[in-house]
């Protein structure tokens, strides 16, 4: 599956900003290449919260059981939440990391190496199998994200769709 066909999906979300860090910007080095994506309609990168999703193409200190660093592998990360985390892995996120889990398994869904007990997965090389829903659960992470925007600016239109 190529990354840019997510990509593609994601730019089309209404208010989405899209923080990709380039060599030389001001962004740690380690971020270079990869993609973090907020509910932004501002344009402005928040300082309030995390991204509810990201992209990544390398391995991060402490984060390296997918071997991103290996050619041509990179990994979806997406925060979808408890309850459709554990839909997703077929049990509770807090109880998906287990000893044996292999996180450089290809297009199946995983908890996140560090952060799946907080309700995030990630697809490493996403494909046939995953795509689709994956595609549904950055949807749903993006609505997610902006109806949480919108009810801190007490937005109305926070409870719409």
């Amino acid at each position: 599956m190529s990354m840019e066909r997510i990509l593609s999906e994601i730019r089309s979300f209404e208010g989405v900003l899209e923080l990709a860090p380039q060599p030389g910007s001001e962004h740690p080095r380690v971020s270079w290449g990869d993609y973090f994506f907020y509910f932004a309609p501002d344009g402005q990168v928040p300082t309030n919260r995390q991204p509810y999703a990201t992209i990544v193409t390398k391995n991060y200190p402490d984060d390296a059981e997918s071997r991103l660093d290996a050619p041509d592998r990179w990994r979806l990360n997406i925060h979808v939440g408890t309850k459709i985390a554990a839909e997703l892995l077929g049990r509770a996120p807090a109880e998906a990391r287990t000893p044996e889990a292999d996180y450089s398994a290809e297009d199946v869904f995983l908890p996140h190496p560090l952060y799946g007990a907080y309700g995030w997965v990630c697809v490493v090389n996403p494909a046939e199998s995953t795509l689709d829903t994956a595609l549904e659960a950055l949807r749903t992470a993006h609505r997610d994200d902006r109806r949480r925007v919108e009810r801190r600016r007490g937005d109305d239109s926070a409870m719409k769709g």
